[in-house]
């Protein structure tokens, strides 16, 4: 069905996007909001990286075990994105993000008072796929809650870096609650979630009555695709693990057979939960490999440098957190800069430069030795900084270009799967690289050796960001 405000004529910036109630300071307020659960979900997964060594030796977690803490929050993250993107799109987006965001507090909570390895796994599996609801839902529901142009750039632009900004700064933050109990790990957000809830509740419009599709929900594709997402991440850590190669392998196949299945399955439902057409519009595609592989660089070079920092150098938790707080900037030059880049060159050509940032920084760590320190990584951080301020906001505004508003919720789980996709590779392949897994037994030339990782997947999103820069503009030529 056409969203009747299509119709309106935006002329002021206070203008209305859907429906005529939805102004400007409401978006501001939604944006508040979601930008708030987005950066929850980062510093949760960047806490728990720091925090996972207390973990384990506080309830008895054996140590081959104790990245099950880690990867079952990242399977079901990643694997149940597609489908909460779609289900946002269809039961409704404000329903879907409180509800998940509900769930989420709950488990958290759960996982802070865990006593039993299980029971803190699964709480972490379950607290990962509330959060493949939640991020796609809050992302549809910042891309409706403003008009398509410099508004909803600089909004996308603040959302961004917000995002990014759990990822560094959640680094710092599980240090510090790490020394205080790693219980308060998990107890600090299921503070931030649940004032989040309740603010969500006061800003987010209700949802219009549900419009389920006529033959029902798509159940098939579903289970399909969330089952094939699952096992390919789950080979992709299995790998990385460096002794579970028959497993591994084993997830792969399961992936094959299982998207096969779910492409036959969305080819013949007349309401399928992906359609599959919309990888072939716009920048969707593109713009997501691109993000995979920028994520992949990110997240393999943060888990080596903690490495090196840690294994290798000595320093604490706290210490190592406080050397990649600088990666913060973003927070500060995404609001006041990249909106106005884009405004004047365009989502793409912004991404492109931040990606070239990205790809320096990433070269410029090849030179690491037995003796770095943070004067010698702080051009990297200032420069991955830089990358992230400039690439995430226009990456998500360009992957739902041209896609009508009732598919950006399943566009952003496409986007959010290959976020989540590349960090499991990176960090998998990173380890893979350094000594076959044996980390703490690697010296510096083999920190040097793994920093290639990154380095090599910053180059391929820079020429995937070039192909999706070209594609924008060959589009933009070809009559309508």
């Amino acid at each position: 069905m056409r969203d009747m405000s299509e119709e309106i004529p935006v002329t002021d910036v206070q203008a209305v996007v859907r429906p005529a109630a939805n102004t400007t300071p409401t978006g501001w307020g939604v944006l508040a909001v979601v930008c708030g659960a987005l950066f929850l979900e980062g510093i949760d997964i960047a806490m728990l990286n720091v925090a996972v060594p207390a973990i384990a030796a506080d309830i008895g977690l054996a140590t081959s075990d104790a990245h099950w803490v880690i990867s079952a929050y990242v399977l079901a993250y990643g694997g149940f994105m597609i489908f909460g993107g779609r289900t946002a799109d269809l039961l409704g987006r404000r329903r879907t993000f409180l509800v998940a965001l509900a769930v989420f507090v709950a488990f958290s909570g759960l996982g802070g008072i865990a006593d039993d390895a299980w029971v803190l796994v699964v709480a972490r599996f379950v607290t990962g796929a509330t959060a493949g609801f939640m991020t796609p839902a809050g992302f549809s529901l910042l891309t409706t809650s403003f008009p398509e142009g410099p508004l909803r750039d600089r909004a996308l632009a603040i959302y961004g870096a917000i995002g990014a900004g759990g990822f560094t700064l959640g680094v710092v933050a599980g240090g510090f609650l790490t020394d205080a109990g790693w219980r308060w790990v998990f107890f600090a957000p299921v503070i931030v979630g649940a004032a989040l809830w309740i603010a969500g509740r006061a800003v987010i419009r209700p949802d219009a009555a549900p419009e389920l599709p006529r033959r029902g929900f798509d159940l098939g594709g579903a289970i399909t695709l969330t089952s094939a997402m699952v096992a390919l991440i789950y080979g992709v850590v299995a790998l990385g693990e460096g002794h579970d190669v028959v497993t591994g392998i084993a997830a792969f196949v399961a992936a094959a057979v299982l998207l096969g299945a779910f492409v036959a399955i969305e080819r013949r439902v007349r309401d399928p939960l992906l359609r599959l057409s919309v990888l072939r519009e716009g920048l969707l595609l593109r713009s997501s490999a691109a993000g995979l592989l920028f994520i992949g660089a990110f997240f393999a070079f943060q888990f080596l440098i903690t490495l090196y920092l840690q294994e290798f150098r000595g320093w604490s938790p706290v210490a190592t957190g406080l050397a990649f707080a600088v990666m913060g900037l973003d927070m500060i030059l995404a609001p006041l800069v990249t909106h106005r880049l884009v405004k004047r060159f365009g989502n793409a050509p912004v991404m492109v430069a931040g990606l070239l940032a990205g790809a320096v920084a990433f070269a410029l760590a090849l030179r690491i030795d037995g003796s770095w320190g943070y004067l010698d990584l702080l051009p990297s951080l200032l420069l991955i900084g830089v990358m992230f301020a400039l690439v995430y906001g226009p990456l998500a505004a360009a992957a739902t270009a041209g896609l009508d508003e009732s598919e950006h919720g399943v566009a952003g789980g496409i986007v959010y799967t290959a976020f989540q996709f590349g960090a499991a590779l990176g960090v998998s392949v990173a380890t893979i690289a350094l000594v076959n897994g044996h980390a703490a037994d690697a010296g510096w030339t083999d920190y040097r050796r793994a920093l290639l990782v990154p380095a090599i997947a910053a180059a391929l999103a820079l020429a995937m960001g070039i192909s999706t820069w070209v594609r924008g503009r060959q589009a933009a030529v070809v009559p309508r």
